[in-house]
């Protein structure tokens, strides 16, 4: 597909000043998990990492939860981890391409859902958040729950490319802690 990159799977975050610890933390993470060669990259934002995985990265989350349950304290630097099922060029026309074509492979035609767009700081002014909504709201027929959705499709945008992500609440990993006690 045009504008389609693939190059991560996991979008990592962790407090500012310990990605190398978080990457440390994220592959030892994947080695458990069965990954035995998991690629780990820093991103330009402060706090966030990446992760190429050959394991299906919701998969991972639960194998991770798994874990957190046998040992609460598990992670020191790792705040949330969300899986990725597409990365692309920040283009609306190519995100748009991607979600007509590719969510109703995520999203079942009873399912509710939202969309939650998320700007890195300094990126505010590629994509306006109301109409890059209703751009891609537009493709999708299922019926909007801002409150409780079936699904969320999130779009991470990291200055040139943007994650994207068809999700349950469960598949998103958040670690509690001091700095993010939920």
């Amino acid at each position: 597909m045009v504008g389609q990159v693939n190059n991560f799977n996991l979008l990592v975050s962790s407090s500012r000043y310990n990605e190398v610890n978080s990457k440390a933390e994220l592959w030892f993470t994947l080695l458990m998990c069965g990954d035995e060669y998991p690629i780990i990259s820093d991103l330009e934002f402060m706090g966030l990492i990446t992760a190429m995985t050959s394991l299906n990265a919701k998969d991972v989350i639960a194998k991770i939860k798994d874990i957190l349950i046998k040992d609460p304290n598990f992670f020191n630097y790792i705040l949330k981890i969300i899986p990725i099922d597409f990365v692309c060029q920040t283009d609306v026309n190519v995100i748009n391409q991607i979600i007509a074509q590719h969510y109703d492979q995520y999203i079942d035609k009873e399912d509710t859902f939202r969309i939650v767009l998320k700007r890195r700081k300094g990126v505010n002014e590629i994509i306006e958040r109301n109409s890059f909504i209703k751009i891609v709201a537009r493709n999708i027929e299922n019926q909007v729950n801002l409150e409780n959705p079936d699904k969320i499709i999130r779009f991470d945008i990291l200055g040139n490319f943007t994650a994207i992500s068809f999700l349950r609440n469960v598949d998103i990993l958040r670690i509690p802690n001091k700095y993010n006690p939920d």
